[in-house]
């Protein structure tokens, strides 16, 4: 081999980089040592820029394209090496590529709670976390202001400075919004858009921009939680008296279906849904208020509740039936399905009894006639 032809075997002709990775910001071009051929080839992918670094200075940047690297095509190396037109021999420089693409799916989230003042709750503590994108759009001051001369910079070297930048004008943005807590929620995408503005402007003398940030949930302390999830569980309760209502009902149903117990269950049933509904009533925001009569409804007290009825069962035949209302009872007198012979139960009677020994049903049968005397015996 000749002489001449081993020596520009040395030099490098082919310069370009293809990225692998999904984090790599910044590349530097690996010499090995050797220096870069005079009209070597330069291929820039989109996506990327291309960034000469002479004996420390920044020199020509190469957006997408294939170049051939000749004094016409580096005007600024020329300057910095006083070319002539017929410069042909080889030089050194340090060549960068930075990606230009966007880096997606970054996380940021609150270190420690946000601190604001609600309209509701009054002062509170709140955190929040999501995603953003991160893009270079000025690679050179990027590389002068960031990178400097790290070889392979990927994004974790900056995203932490970005993400306290974020969380930083997060917090501005949501204190000063006035908004309240559980609305935050409707008005995210705003927040992001504004927060992502504002970082764009911060990060911009990097050489860098936010295209996106969203913000995926905005939570309250535990305990505060814990008392929003009470207190809707009172706007589902609604109306006390109707919650009462409907607790003695399900307790009297409950009995029925399970007459063995001897009644012990209904009254369990009911007794706990008075106790529930009375210390509701004596808990909340109106508790203790609701305790001590004000001075105009002492005259005025609420009437005591209204008798829960009895519900009845009737057997025949070895087969129970009901459950009947008294008034149901009643009408069964009237047509004979019933006598005082029939044997009936309640929740919270002690076994079967004859309608007749029920003072509850007695009544029901002197309205009707006694059976008439037997006839006299003939003679």
């Amino acid at each position: 081999m000749p002489f001449f032809d081993f020596l520009s075997g040395q030099f490098i002709d082919v310069i370009e980089w293809t990225d692998d990775t999904r984090d790599t910001m910044v590349y530097r071009f690996e010499r090995h040592g050797h220096e870069i051929k005079y009209g070597a080839k330069l291929t820039v992918r989109e996506g990327q820029v291309a960034v000469f670094i002479h004996e420390g200075q920044l020199a020509d940047i190469f957006t997408p394209g294939l170049y051939m690297l000749e004094t016409n095509n580096m005007p600024i190396m020329t300057s910095l090496q006083h070319w002539s037109h017929g410069f042909k021999s080889p030089f050194k420089s340090e060549i960068y590529f930075v990606n230009t693409n966007r880096f997606t799916d970054l996380k940021w989230g609150t270190k420690n709670p946000i601190m604001l003042r609600d309209p509701e709750f009054g002062p509170t503590r709140i955190r929040a976390f999501g995603t953003y994108s991160v893009k270079v759009i000025d690679a050179g001051r990027f590389m002068t202001e960031i990178v400097g001369t790290d070889g392979e910079f990927t994004t974790d070297e900056v995203t932490f400075q970005i993400r306290n930048i974020i969380v930083q004008q997060f917090s501005q943005t949501v204190a000063g919004s006035g908004i309240p807590v559980l609305d935050m929620a409707a008005n995210t995408g705003e927040f992001g858009g504004l927060v992502a503005g504002k970082i764009s402007e911060t990060i911009a003398a990097y050489g860098l921009s936010l295209p996106e940030l969203y913000i995926e949930n905005i939570s309250l302390p535990p305990a505060v939680e814990e008392a929003l999830d009470k207190r809707t569980s009172m706007g589902v309760v609604g109306d006390l008296h109707k919650y009462t209502q409907f607790q003695t009902a399900e307790a009297m149903r409950a009995a029925a279906e399970n007459p063995g117990d001897g009644g012990m269950g209904a009254g369990l049933g009911m007794g706990m849904g008075m106790a529930m509904a009375n210390q509701m009533a004596n808990a909340g925001p109106w508790g203790q208020a609701a305790q001590q009569p004000q001075p105009h409804q002492a005259a005025h007290a609420a009437p005591p509740p209204p008798p829960v009825e009895h519900v009845w069962h009737i057997a025949e035949n070895g087969q129970t039936k009901g459950p009947f209302s008294k008034a149901d009872l009643g009408r069964m007198a009237t047509d004979g399905s019933l006598t005082r012979e029939t044997l009936v139960w309640t929740p919270g009677q002690d076994g079967w009894m004859k309608a007749d020994d029920v003072q509850e049903l007695a009544q029901l049968f002197t309205v009707m006639p006694p059976p008439p005397p037997p006839p006299p015996p003939a003679g």
